[in-house]
């Protein structure tokens, strides 16, 4: 029964690295066709590099309309409380990113009741920090979106194309996980049928030096 824990513990190891470093973000690139009157995904998505490591991110917005030149700070997202900041956006935006996490991995927000104002591009930018043992590195990421408000919904080809890669994505790490496992498995099975060898060897030994000792019992007598 110990052996069997055994062989399961390095396993479940590898399961958990697999699973938790590796499966948990996939970076899509948002939609950029916005519907006049309906609601609207910005999507903003980046990924820690070190899964495994700890961490904290705030995500900030920013717009600049069509004919613009410069970008206005719209939306700001911190320590799980998000905060509007410019008026032209009071009431129509909602965060919908990671939920009930410091640890933000997406920044994603969402435009109620969408208006022609709302073509342009926005830049979405992340500030993380990673908590080593002895010390933090601070790092971040900016993406940005250009959106088009339409009066009537057409599929674009960058969404298609967008829908696509997603899928891709999680079939390529679904791929990647299953690999994982075979390669553990292969492993294990190596380090138990070792395992096994040794123990029999180990029986065969003590099996033989009891003959010997029989034997020798049986002389003296």
């Amino acid at each position: 029964m110990s052996a069997v824990r055994l062989l399961w513990v390095p396993m479940l190891v590898c399961l958990t690295h697999a699973l938790l470093c590796h499966g948990a973000c996939v970076e899509v690139d948002s939609d950029t066709e916005a519907v006049l009157g309906q609601g609207f995904k910005l999507g903003c998505i980046s990924c820690k590099m070190r899964g495994e490591v700890p961490a904290s991110a705030t995500v900030d917005w920013w717009f600049m309309a069509k004919g613009e030149s410069e970008f206005a700070h719209i939306y700001s997202y911190a320590e799980m409380t998000s905060y509007t900041i410019d008026d032209r956006f009071v009431d129509r935006l909602a965060w919908n990113g990671s939920k009930k996490t410091d640890d933000v991995q997406d920044g994603s927000i969402y435009i109620l009741n969408v208006t022609f104002n709302d073509t342009g591009t926005y830049r979405c930018f992340f500030d993380r920090v990673l908590v080593f043992p002895n010390y933090e590195f601070r790092t971040n990421a900016t993406k940005f979106i250009t959106i088009n408000v339409v009066g009537n919904a057409t599929r674009g080809m960058a969404s298609i194309l967008s829908e696509i890669m997603m899928y891709v994505s999680i079939i390529g790490l679904q791929l990647w996980l299953l690999v994982e496992m075979v390669y553990c498995y292969r492993k294990i099975a190596a380090a138990g049928e070792e395992a096994l060898r040794e123990s029999e060897a180990e029986y065969l030994a003590i099996t033989s030096e009891s003959k010997d000792n029989c034997a020798g019992v049986a002389v003296a007598e």
